[in-house]
């Protein structure tokens, strides 16, 4: 046929139309290229849990992928520079922890799994769609993004959370034809084979039955057509076809997981708390001469227990500079468990800024003991904690003082810890809030605010009433801990003759 000058005019014709379809494929990668750059900007990764989360997926799982493909094994360039980096990437563990952080913003703020796909932070109540929050920079997750976060669901027998997320992943693959992508973790075949499954262990066998149906026109294995068969004979019984319907796993605050969410999600809004005409506000000097002509703008914001919120406690440039200092001692987070610290998976890291070395903790230090009258320097007072919220970041449901005389906080033999004082260094725009469970209010996240509560009845007994927790973080990331113990505060927290008080 490249005989005549005819054919190779054809040719040519042919080589353009390729040129063409070429360079859509170069825009359209250049696009993806624009994305991933707004999207890893620091800014963007800290304002949208979506867009962390895909980031650490792709560099955990997707550049590994696509660096050791077929596609690339003539790239050396390419596997010799990522091999310089892989020791500072994220590890299986901090993926999974995404995941699980994805999913507890999922329970808590009532969010729709269709909804987080599409970048959105919806929830659904009687009837009405309602945005939780309004992202500035989204992104919207692929087939392979919800696939692992089912997967992750899947493998610890959860199914109440693997299966709509696996629903989105196999809708996802379909829209896409089934195409598979180097960077890609999963499959459409992987997808249905787990949504299957998922099916059968909550009770509905008819679809279980169906998805495996599907996976028979796949290249398949006997597994897939021992569960078929298994399947149609569980259908023969009719006592089985009864579905038990999606439940969600346990946990081990179960008892206080309803008021806990709902504090969450009115994110500081209980207006039958905070009719009680006994709070108020006013411009507190706590009688100490250096606050006489600055006095603090003070909030109480409950007498039982004793919560005062102090508004512009801290200035920006403060915050800024104690993040700065913590940021080179963050670890991953420990709790006390018996005499032991285990770390946990809840939240993500920690660091102790030391008075001494720094002078704006000396100040801040100095700024609380004018505000509470107590003596907070060390070892009356624990060293500044800040504390980094990850995906999903929470503290569950417990008390600030120690609960058994094994607990490690008496090993700095101070006693108890008598108050809290929390710092809110960053501005929190969703989530966050501090839910006092058993008081039945919570503490929206205010930028360079604080909050105070005494831990400790007068007559040194914990006050059961302090029990709270920290709901997830969806936007915001930091704020900072000072703990106050008994000991030192022997002249300024006085006991009460009353020792019921």
């Amino acid at each position: 046929m490249f005989t005549s000058l005819q054919n190779v005019k054809q040719l040519i014709n042919v080589e353009r139309k390729l040129m063409e379809n070429l360079k859509t494929y170069i825009d359209y990668e250049q696009e993806r290229l624009e994305d991933i750059k707004l999207y890893n900007s620091p800014a963007a990764a800290m304002a949208n849990p979506l867009v962390s989360f895909t980031l650490i997926k792709r560099l955990h799982s997707e550049w590994l992928n696509v660096v050791y493909s077929n596609e690339a094994l003539e790239n050396l360039q390419l596997r010799s520079g990522y091999e310089e980096e892989e020791a500072d990437l994220p590890k299986m563990e901090d993926l999974q922890g995404a995941a699980k952080g994805l999913m507890r913003l999922q329970d808590v703020y009532a969010l729709q799994v269709s909804s987080l796909v599409r970048g959105l932070f919806r929830r659904v109540a009687d009837g009405k769609a309602t945005d939780v929050y309004m992202p500035v920079v989204s992104t919207l997750l692929s087939g392979d993004d919800c696939f692992l976060v089912g997967k992750v669901a899947y493998e610890q027998e959860d199914y109440y959370h693997s299966v709509p997320w696996l629903e989105e992943s196999v809708r996802l693959f379909r829209l896409a034809g089934g195409k598979w992508s180097p960077e890609n973790e999963g499959t459409l075949e992987d997808a249905l084979d787990h949504l299957a499954f998922s099916h059968f262990k909550t009770g509905n066998i008819s679809y279980a039955l169906s998805l495996s149906y599907e996976l028979l026109h796949y290249p398949t294995n006997g597994r897939v057509l021992l569960n078929v068969e298994k399947y149609e004979k569980l259908l023969v019984a009719a006592e089985t076809t009864r579905s038990v319907g999606l439940r969600r796993p346990t946990s081990t605050y179960l008892t206080t997981r309803d008021v806990y969410e709902r504090l969450c999600r009115t994110q500081g809004s209980q207006p039958i708390h905070f009719e009680n005409p006994r709070l108020y506000c006013d411009y507190f000097t706590n009688n100490n001469p250096a606050l006489l002509l600055l006095p603090v703008k003070r909030e109480v914001l409950s007498l039982q227990p004793y919560v005062v919120l102090y508004h512009d406690f801290i200035t920006d440039r403060e915050a800024e500079d104690i993040k700065g200092f913590a940021q080179p001692g963050l670890r991953r987070s420990v709790v006390a468990s018996g005499e032991n610290q285990t770390t946990v998976e809840y939240r993500i890291s920690k660091a102790w800024l030391k008075g001494s070395e720094n002078c704006i903790i000396g100040k801040l230090d100095q700024r609380i003991s004018m505000l509470t009258g107590l003596n907070v320097k060390p070892p009356y007072g624990e060293y500044l904690q800040v504390v980094n919220y990850g995906i999903g970041g929470h503290y569950e449901p417990h008390f600030d003082h120690a609960t058994s005389p094994s607990s490690p906080v008496f090993k700095l033999h101070t006693g108890n810890r008598v108050a809290t004082f929390m710092i809110y260094l960053s501005s929190v725009e969703a989530g966050g809030s501090t839910a006092f469970i058993y008081a039945n209010f919570s503490v929206p996240v205010l930028k360079k605010a604080a909050v105070f509560w005494w831990n400790l009845h007068r007559n040194g007994r914990g006050d059961a009433d302090t029990l709270h927790a920290g709901c997830p973080v969806l936007i915001g990331d930091k704020w900072a801990n000072k703990w106050v113990h008994e000991y030192g505060q022997e002249f300024h927290h006085r006991c009460s003759l009353n020792p019921e008080e």
